[in-house]
């Protein structure tokens, strides 16, 4: 019998991180105000796709890296909670990929931060290829477990 993980669970616990007092510049601009609002205003139990679900409306593309860190738990849970319908993880990839090797999101996390990331990517490719497939977003998810797996 293969076993099987409770990944938010494991995910609520590495990531068991204090909320920061803010997520973005703020002060920046109005759009990065109301990306940090967003953020503020709820936590990681409770996010969900209504505020991280619209890729051309991402608030965690203006979040910091110990924002993302915090967040890990709720792009986990909705990860796995989309992956028949509307690919969560498309986004998540790509917050995974940025910047490939000066990834800020990589380097914030813990030795074994990453190493639950890996873990993830390799158990949502193997379980869930067709559906990545269809979504299109398999090379991405190659390409995050590349970056993510470097010790």
């Amino acid at each position: 019998m293969r076993y099987v993980m409770d990944w938010v669970k494991e995910a609520e616990t590495l990531f068991a991180v204090d909320k920061p007092e803010h997520f973005t510049d703020y002060r920046h601009c109005c759009e990065c105000a109301e990306h940090d609002d967003t953020l503020c205003s709820t936590d990681v139990h409770q996010i969900g796709l209504e505020a991280l679900g619209h890729p051309g409306w991402d608030p965690i593309c203006f979040c910091s890296p110990e924002g993302k860190v915090y967040y890990t738990p709720a792009f986990v849970r909705l990860s796995l909670a989309t992956m028949a319908d509307e690919l969560y993880i498309d986004q998540f990839l790509f917050h995974l990929e940025y910047d490939g090797p000066g990834n800020d999101y990589y380097k914030a996390c813990t030795p074994e931060q990453r190493t639950f990331i890996t873990r993830f990517l390799e158990y949502l490719i193997l379980d869930f290829s067709s559906e990545m497939e269809n979504g299109c977003c398999a090379d991405s998810a190659l390409r995050a477990l590349e970056i993510w797996s470097v010790r």
